[in-house]
């Protein structure tokens, strides 16, 4: 009896980025790139939304003012 083997043949896929080096490198700087940018710009964000807000009715001795008020 004739047992035949299957021989699976590899086709080098050009798409494949393990193939192409500066293909892959290219495409990890433009990920870490775009992810450092992204977690930047949501930091600032982040900070801009939760700023601190004064409260408007602080009170303030009438002897500190720009032109003070003395009794």
């Amino acid at each position: 009896m004739d047992q035949h083997t299957n021989h699976e043949i590899e086709i080098d896929n050009p798409g494949d980025i393990e193939l192409d080096k500066p293909s892959k490198s290219r495409f990890l700087f433009l990920l870490s790139f775009f992810g450092f940018f992204i977690f930047a710009w949501a930091g600032c964000y982040n900070l801009h939304e939760h700023k601190y807000q004064k409260p408007d009715t602080t009170p303030v001795p009438e002897n500190t003012l720009y032109e003070p008020k003395y009794k």
